[in-house]
């Protein structure tokens, strides 16, 4: 699949940021949206990063997010942001929750994989507040794939502020695109007469591999970072 996934607000410190409580909303989405494309990535799809990091107030975020995402010919659009105003700073044992947003009911495709997603979500232990429809939202009202907007659990509950893993969101937003638990690629050591000593094995050659993708695009896209970094890189098909 191809999809456009992005952060909400601008990153934390600077105008029209996210909202900031136990949690800090703009430094969480961007680590779950990392985290994200990380995965499904290595899982073959193509994912474009549409998230803006400069906008000059909330109005002028919003409207680069959606000219980002509709550069893109996707299958859907997801937005990751972290909700406020459950006001448990203290915590009363119960979970405020998560709760996933599309367009109206004719957005049956990101339906379907918003129930996904508040499903996996509601099983890290988070109530689940189900899916809702919201027209007036920016994001979902000006993309031209159909979108949904992720609020992941409540920056201002402390029950949330516990159950919370970056990681653990992450892969729940996945499972919920993909339907598939991602897996870390294996890594093969040598082992017997090809085990490596202290002083190594010099007339071994041993290469590093940093990313395995199906789509070239991403394995380009990689290498150039590398690049861009100082390291040598090819790509090579399996």
């Amino acid at each position: 699949m191809i999809f456009n996934i992005h952060a909400g607000h601008n990153p934390t410190g600077k105008t029209a940021c996210g909202a900031v409580s136990i949690l800090n909303e703009s430094k969480e989405d961007r680590i779950v949206k990392n985290e994200v494309i990380r995965q499904l990535q290595l899982m073959g799809h193509t994912v474009y990063d549409c998230t803006v990091d400069d906008g000059a107030n909330a109005s002028d975020v919003l409207r680069r997010i959606v000219a980002k995402c509709n550069a893109h010919r996707v299958d859907l659009d997801v937005s990751i942001h972290f909700n406020a105003g459950a006001g448990d700073t203290a915590g009363n044992g119960r979970s405020t929750g998560t709760e996933v947003f599309i367009y109206d009911s004719k957005s049956t495709v990101a339906k379907q994989y918003a129930l996904n997603i508040v499903n996996a979500i509601e099983r890290l232990g988070f109530k689940n507040r189900g899916v809702k429809t919201n027209p007036s939202l920016y994001v979902l009202k000006n993309t031209k794939a159909q979108a949904l907007l992720i609020e992941c659990c409540f920056v201002d509950d402390a029950d949330d502020a516990r159950l919370y893993d970056a990681r653990a969101m992450a892969d729940a937003i996945v499972f919920g695109l993909t339907g598939k638990k991602y897996e870390e690629p294996k890594i093969t050591t040598v082992g017997g007469d090809g085990a490596e000593t202290n002083t190594g094995q010099p007339d071994a050659i041993y290469r590093v591999q940093v990313g395995a993708y199906r789509n070239k695009a991403n394995a380009q896209a990689l290498q150039e970072k590398l690049k861009a970094a100082g390291f040598d890189s090819f790509v090579t098909r399996a």
